[in-house]
């Protein structure tokens, strides 16, 4: 029995290993084992979610782990390449069988994984029949119900039945974030606080001197002017411009609020954006962040109104609020202008980072295809769900342009699981065009260094850069 065990786990080892190394790195290092090629029936070979990255870390995770399982460590790794391979085999079959990626399917998800390095370590093992088909048997019951545990822990709130309406209760824990007796245990012991205030801001930043430079810093706010062409903007829309405020956190820097509308009091523009994360903290009281707002969104002269999405730090409370304030929220929603009998669309998701509840299927409901499209989200994360609908241009912010940079070195951390040339400014990505903002605000710690907060001005023109 205890045989049995040993290899049972060895194998739920070396197959948890790829996903686990999904959640650790999110979108860095994937590379589809495919290369993104197709079938001969036009669908993916295996499909975007099998990775070199996870047959990797298969692949030392067996070599690490075999002299605990008394397995030479050239068997375990061929093991793993096995299981990686049977892996494979069960996606092939389902991209064959045109089943969304993901899906998963009893049997067929577990039998090749656990089948192909089970006979090889049947000779080196010397296991009987029997045992080979009892380790089968557990290892196909404890995988197939270990994968509901495992998308109810990483996939929270469920995606199924999920409305993402404003009120709905499916944002539990975001409606719980602005409820401060609710937490008063979460303020304790929230780590990424602890570390960011305790550690970096009280000692670091204080010891060093820095401190003052760096609030200076956070509170030198620029406006940051970009152009791009389009040669499907309809014409009355040459020359538009848009402000794209995004990561404000008004009520964490004193004096804040007043710089930025020192800075676009004076601006008159056809669109203004708001990308969310309006208060400093994600818990606690929500009323001061929002008194910042009703005093900044007067000054903004917007042609075609205000409209903003939520970020990881909004809460589902603050949604009516901020509409008080003069915003049109578009929570999976959508938005047009017209100017001249022609129109383009706003395309808003919700949050994308912590919460997961954006919807870019919901979102771009009603939207023609052929229409000029903006999409915006708090943060570069929904990109491959907004590609798939032919935006031209996705406006982002969340990263704040890593806040505390190397000098010519760009962002320490990126906060992100998008790769990094999506962090901050400029890039394409099939064909749509992205910008990611440095955001006004600053998070965490109140400092910046070698990364001024940005208010960004953005012009669209008919046409291409070159003509």
């Amino acid at each position: 029995m205890l045989i049995i065990s040993k290899v049972a786990v060895f194998l739920l080892w070396i197959n948890f290993l790829p996903p686990l190394a999904r959640i650790i790195w999110g979108e860095r290092f994937k590379r589809p084992v495919d290369g993104g090629g197709l079938w001969f029936d036009h669908h993916p070979i295996f499909g975007d979610h099998k990775t070199i990255r996870g047959v990797l870390v298969s692949l030392l995770g067996g070599m690490a782990v075999s002299p605990l399982f008394a397995v030479d460590v050239r068997i375990g790794a061929a093991a793993a390449l096995l299981a990686m391979a049977g892996d494979l085999l069960s996606s092939f079959i389902k991209r064959r069988l045109h089943m969304p990626c993901g899906k998963n399917v009893f049997i067929l998800d577990q039998i090749f994984e656990s089948l192909f390095p089970a006979l090889l370590l049947r000779q080196s093992l010397q296991l009987t029949w029997v045992q080979i088909l009892v380790i089968l048997f557990c290892f196909i019951l404890i995988a197939y119900l270990g994968s509901f545990l495992w998308a109810f822990i990483i996939f929270r709130p469920s995606e199924k039945n999920n409305p993402r309406l404003i009120r709905s209760t499916v944002r539990l824990r975001e409606w719980r974030a602005c409820h401060t007796p609710l937490v008063r245990w979460q303020t304790l012991l929230n780590l990424s606080s602890f570390l960011a205030y305790e550690v970096l801001y009280f000692w670091f930043f204080k010891l060093t001197g820095l401190q003052e430079k760096g609030l200076r810093n956070a509170l030198n706010v620029r406006v940051v002017e970009q152009t791009f062409y389009f040669p499907d903007l309809p014409p009355s829309f040459d020359g538009f411009r848009i402000l794209l405020l995004t990561d404000l956190h008004l009520d964490g820097l004193p004096d804040l609020t007043t710089e930025i509308v020192r800075q676009v009091r004076e601006m008159e523009v056809d669109l203004c954006l708001v990308g969310g994360d309006i208060r400093m903290k994600t818990y606690g009281p929500m009323a001061s962040c929002l008194r910042q707002l009703r005093c900044l969104l007067p000054h903004v002269y917007s042609r075609h109104g205000i409209f903003g999405v939520l970020g990881n730090h909004d809460c589902i409370e603050m949604a009516v609020d901020m509409e008080e304030s003069g915003l049109t929220m578009l929570i999976n929603d959508s938005w047009e202008i017209r100017c001249n009998g022609e129109s383009l669309w706003v395309v808003g998701v919700d949050d994308p980072h912590y919460y997961r509840v954006d919807d870019a299927e919901r979102a771009f409901r009603g939207v023609p295809e052929q229409s000029f499209k903006i999409f915006l989200a708090h943060s570069p994360e929904a990109y491959k769900k907004a590609v798939a609908f032919r935006p031209q241009l996705y406006l982002c912010g969340h990263t704040h342009g890593g806040q505390i940079c190397l000098p010519g070195r760009g962002p320490i951390f990126t906060n992100s699981r998008a790769p990094r040339f999506t962090a901050v400014g400029c890039w394409q990505y099939k064909g749509m065009t992205g910008y990611t903002s440095c955001g006004a605000g600053a998070s965490g710690v109140p400092l910046r260094f070698n990364c001024p907060g940005e208010i960004s001005l953005i012009r669209l023109h008919r046409g291409t850069a070159s003509s």
